[in-house]
């Protein structure tokens, strides 16, 4: 299964791993009944519809500035919780959202919070190994007494006035 949550009308794949450009087993989800998805679901209510290692891909273009608050660090925890528990060992969470400073970050009145890379490092705890438990010095919050999951990032670019992103789940026996 693949998930393309916030799907609105659209059913366009705009981003993928090489060979796997196609959708196989979409599952569209989005809050409004109008918009002919499969699923009609709130993001924000949680936990979603979903079984645990169910999805190989999740979809989220546009949608995570719509979904929490700037700073709630409990409910972008909880957010990332819920993908990593969805998708299957090795899957993928494909993200696309406005880069912080171009005028759709804050233009649009449902935008609530910008994600950036700084904000996906949190999800990795090999990164937070490196800053808190290494030797490198670092401002970051440790959050791993919340954030049992873990991401590492596949790709992450900024490209105009659009952030994009792949994350694998990495979970360990």
């Amino acid at each position: 299964m693949q998930l393309l949550l916030g799907c609105g009308r659209s059913r366009k794949k705009k981003l993928a791993l090489t060979g796997r450009e196609a959708w196989d087993g979409l599952v569209t989800v989005d809050i409004n009944p109008d918009v002919g998805a499969d699923v009609v679901h709130d993001l924000t209510d949680l936990p979603l519809p979903f079984a645990d290692n169910s999805a190989s891909e999740i979809h989220l273009y546009d949608v995570l500035e719509h979904t929490r608050q700037q700073g709630d660090w409990r409910g972008f925890f909880a957010e990332f919780s819920e993908f990593w528990r969805i998708l299957k060992p090795g899957g993928h969470l494909f993200g696309m959202s406005p880069v912080w400073n171009r005028e759709w970050a804050w233009g649009d009145p449902g935008h609530s919070r910008v994600i950036q890379p700084e904000t996906l490092s949190y999800l990795s705890q090999r990164l937070y190994a490196e800053r808190l438990d290494g030797e490198i010095e670092s401002n970051c919050t440790d959050y791993r007494h919340w954030w049992k999951g873990d991401f590492e990032a596949v790709h992450v670019h900024n490209h105009g006035a659009v952030f994009s992103f792949v994350l694998q789940a990495i979970k360990r026996p």
